[in-house]
């Protein structure tokens, strides 16, 4: 069963063997491409994901689901983008990029790049907390006087 889930990469030279990849690889490399898209804050992920990440061990193809058939893969993405950002510019960069960095990696075809957008982040302002006064009991006293 191992060996199904193997994509074998065509090679013009077959003397020297097969060439397969898991589809974990490809699905690590569309994670990596499209977090580095401007705009995406974070991949989507499930409850084990952020398990794992509290644990230290990050998943690079978080948020990322391969199918493929006949040679042509088909991918979906989940990301949560930044607030503020053109959600179908973004979208379109992550669609380019995905399927830019797998056909340079591996020369497989991507037949498409279905990209989700789970939710929308906002930036979060800085607390300014005194150290000396962490539940704020002299901050009245300054405005009084």
């Amino acid at each position: 069963m191992a060996e199904e889930s193997k994509i074998v990469l065509s090679s013009e030279d077959k003397s020297l063997g097969t060439i397969q990849i898991s589809p974990r690889v490809l699905e690590i490399i569309a994670g990596i491409a499209a977090s580095e898209i401007d705009g995406v804050s974070k991949m989507y992920g499930s409850f084990a994901n952020s398990v794992s990440e509290l644990l230290g061990r990050s998943d690079r193809r978080r948020g990322v689901k391969l199918s493929s058939n006949d040679e042509k893969l088909s991918l979906d993405v989940d990301v949560y983008v930044e607030y503020g950002v053109s959600v179908p510019k973004v979208a379109a960069m992550i669609q380019d990029k995905v399927k830019q960095q797998i056909t340079l990696m591996t020369d497989l075809k991507v037949k498409e790049v279905n990209v989700h957008i789970k939710g929308i982040v906002t930036s979060k302002e800085d607390q300014q907390v005194d150290p000396d006064d962490l539940f704020g009991e002299h901050l009245n006293d300054e405005a009084g006087e």
